[in-house]
């Protein structure tokens, strides 16, 4: 097994600058909310650590000895694209940051920025393609397409391709995470439900017929996959497993979770006394 370069680090950047970027804010508006919050109030510890956690996945996946690696195997592709999607977006979604980046900004940009966000003119198109069904949708759309054999291993030979590619995968899952953990009302719980359950369906197909297919999907990686000691449809078969079964694994102890809240939400609600329920029996 040859992999001379395999584990240098990946330094682009149209990666490193949003990333610096998004720490830098946040680090900054942390600051301003916890000096006019007062020490232990504004955003919960649970908040700061998911985005710090997402945050460290996402610059392991774009930066670290994977990227490069993912440049000649499609099985190390594939783990860098899971990771953004099932680890790191959910995580950025529990950190809900984007208050801590407005607290970043100068006061009159800040106001600027609130008053253009809670205009309901803006809030329509949020809600909307949040909504359960336009995010899986989209989501879906992105992880098809993209996996189509003439996109993908034109993706791998443009970097501008690429860098779309990542930025499809990313924001889509951001927007399908969004769906799923912002549900509150039961009905929206079951919504995500179903949206978690058809995406473990449809994602375990195509990895399914990455693995199960009898010739490699993609030419980018025939040579390179050699050099490591696998033939390209071995790599391609791994690929696909990784979406098969741990991507799966994922949707569904989500899903089983959600399901369980509802379960808990439901029972809830045939216990709770009606508000008449004093005036029951004989009259």
């Amino acid at each position: 097994m040859n992999c001379v370069g395999c584990l240098s680090w990946s330094f682009e950047t149209w990666v490193i600058v949003p990333l610096l970027a998004s720490f830098a804010l946040y680090a900054v508006g942390m600051a301003r909310l916890r000096r006019h919050a007062g020490s232990g109030r504004g955003v919960s510890g649970l908040r700061v650590t998911a985005f710090a956690m997402g945050w460290g996945v996402l610059a392991a996946a774009l930066v670290s000895p994977l990227d490069v690696l993912g440049e000649r195997l499609f099985s190390a592709h594939m783990v860098q694209h899971e990771l953004m999607m099932i680890v790191a977006a959910p995580l950025f979604v529990m950190g809900r940051p984007l208050a801590v980046w407005a607290w970043a900004l100068p006061l009159p940009w800040r106001r600027a920025t609130g008053r253009f966000f809670r205009s309901p003119a803006r809030q329509r198109p949020w809600t909307f393609i949040t909504g359960a069904w336009v995010a899986w949708t989209l989501h879906a759309l992105a992880l098809w397409l993209w996996h189509v054999p003439a996109l993908f291993d034109a993706a791998l030979e443009n970097d501008t391709l690429h860098a779309v590619q990542h930025a499809a995968f990313l924001g889509t899952a951001l927007l399908f995470w969004w769906s799923i953990l912002g549900a509150v009302t039961p009905s929206a719980k079951a919504r995500a439900l179903v949206s978690l359950f058809t995406t473990f369906v449809h994602t375990g197909a195509l990895g399914a017929l990455l693995t199960l297919a009898q010739t490699p999907w993609y030419s980018s990686y025939g040579d390179s996959a050699l050099s490591l000691g696998l033939s390209a449809l071995e790599d391609q078969q791994l690929g696909g497993l990784v979406m098969w079964v741990p991507t799966g694994l994922v949707y569904l102890i989500c899903g089983l979770g959600l399901a369980g809240g509802l379960l808990r939400d439901s029972k809830g609600m045939v216990r709770a006394p009606s508000p008449r329920s004093h005036d029951a029996g004989p009259q």
